[in-house]
This record gives structure tokens, sequence and C-alpha cells, in this order.
């Protein structure tokens, strides 16, 4: 469908176009099953109606809901919508995630438990374990481990950092790397003979490196053995780098600082992966050193 190519072409994340194309194929799919009025804004009310009755997560909501206003506005762009029926699709409500859990998080030593699942005796230990311990320690998304390449780790201000990292939307960041992480990457680039190109290569039953790339795919479908055997089954990519946050912030880490690490636009985006706790222990207004004179 043309309309479904021109939202697919106008986002550069493989990422978000995988979500997208299932969103918009799911869409079209429920579009087709009876008669409707067009694509307005009742059409997508009654969309939102649909997937709330599913029982369906906000977050699934939200994506569902992101592909649909981006639908609107290329076909809008397009000319193949008019401006005042995409602004009331633009206007349909998405499900609110405020107070809702946006994943999972590692405690230091779950965190620790899974750098310490690979056996760093065989190649693909090695490289498994460099892979966690830059999700751990960098933050990285699975599309940016597996596009890494050794260009990228450069030293800067005295220590090594990961330079010029093309991440969502096409932002670039430079992201500090801890030294245990470039002690990881080392101990698996030096066996494994990487000297350029991408710092993760394939490895097979035989243990030898063969191949050019990682794909994204192989980076979640790695994690999923190590995180049960260190005792956190179902952990992802993505809660490694909420944990790489809130570890951040748990060992004195600016917000500011975090957020530049995550690469995100937003800072409300960033205190999401913190997954805030309220310390009603050590409450941070017991520091405010007021007396009452009765």
């Amino acid at each position: 469908m043309r309309t479904k190519a021109l939202v697919l072409d106008s986002v550069s994340s493989p990422i978000t176009k995988r979500v997208y194309n299932m969103a918009l194929d799911e869409f079209f799919r429920w579009y087709a099953q009876e008669p409707r009025s067009g694509f307005t804004k009742a059409t997508v009310s009654a969309w939102r109606v649909t997937l709330e009755e599913r029982g369906l997560g906000s977050s699934s909501i939200i994506i569902r809901m992101s592909a649909i206003r981006k639908l609107a506005l290329e076909a809008t762009d397009n000319g193949l919508l008019a401006p005042e029926l995409a602004a009331g699709i633009q206007r349909v409500k998405s499900a609110k995630s405020i107070g809702v859990r946006a994943g999972n998080w590692l405690t230091l030593r779950q965190a620790q438990a899974l750098l310490n699942a690979p056996d760093i005796t065989t190649t693909k230990g090695l490289r498994d374990c460099a892979i966690i311990a830059v999700l751990l320690g960098c933050a990285l998304r699975r599309s940016e481990v597996a596009a890494l390449a050794i260009r990228h780790i450069q030293q800067r201000d005295g220590r090594w950092c990961i330079v010029d990292l093309y991440g969502k939307h096409g932002r670039v960041r430079t992201v500090p790397m801890p030294a245990w992480t470039k002690v990881a990457i080392d101990a698996w680039t030096g066996p494994a003979g990487v000297v350029d190109g991408y710092v993760f290569r394939p490895v097979n039953r035989g243990d030898q490196v063969r191949g050019e790339a990682l794909s994204e795919k192989v980076v979640w479908q790695m994690l999923r053995p190590y995180a049960t055997a260190a005792g956190v089954p179902g952990i992802a990519p993505h809660d490694c780098r909420r944990t790489a946050a809130k570890l951040c912030r748990a060992a004195g880490g600016e917000l500011e600082q975090i957020q530049l690490l995550l690469g995100h636009a937003s800072v409300q985006t960033t205190e999401r992966y913190l997954g805030a706790k309220q310390d009603l222990v050590h409450a941070p207004n017991d520091g405010i050193k007021l007396r009452i004179a009765v």
C-alpha cells in the first residue's frame, strides 16, 4: 500500500520501521473487516477502543496510535488526505503512560550476575560478555550494538568513548565508556582478530568467527539464555539500557548527563527510564533544616 510505504520510508530506525509495519498491517486488516466511513477521527477513535478492548497495555496502544498519526501526517503531506481530517486524527487521545511501569530494571547484583553468565573460556562467551558489558555500561540500544564499529571507539578527554554514534531519529552522541566495558571489548576483539569494521561478529558452532556483521535480532536472542542463567528470565536488551540509567542515577549521576548518555531528546523520557521509586525512609525534605519555635 502506497501510504504505508510513505510512513516506513519516513523513519530511519529499523526497529521503528518494523513496529510501524506491524501496527499498520494490523490496522488495515481491522479496517477491511467491515465498511468504514473512511480514514477519519471517528474511525481512528473506534480503532483505539478496539485496542483497549483487547486488553493491550498502554505502551502497546501508544505505539499503534503513533503509527496511525504518522500515517495521517504522511498522507496529508502527499496530498492523499485532507488537512482537516488529519488534524482530527491527531486529536484522538492515546493511552496514558503516567504511573505505568515501563520495563524491567536489574539491581547491581543482578547486573553483575548477568555480566558473569557467559563462558569466557570460549570465543562466543568473550563476544557475549562484551555485548552485555556494552549494554549495561554504555546503555546502547540493540541496533546500536549491532552497528558499533571499531572507528567509534576513540579516546576523548583522556578516556575511552564511543564517538559519533548514530541513534534513534538520526541523533548523534558521544558515549563515555567505563573501564570494565573497554576491558571486555578488548578481551573479545584481540582473540577474534577484529581490528576494523564492526566490533561484534557472528560466531559459528565451532566457536569460530564467521561473517562481518551481527544482526540486532541476534543481540536479543543472545541475551535470553544468560538472563535465565542469572536468575532474571525475560530480561531484554532494552532492560539493560534502563538498568544502566538507574545504576548511573544511584551512583550519583546527574539527570542531564544521563539524558545525554541515553541520547534522549526529552528529560521526561529519561525520568521514565530511571523507574524512580519514592524513598520514605531517606526523604529529601528531611534535609530542610528549619525549626519551629514552640
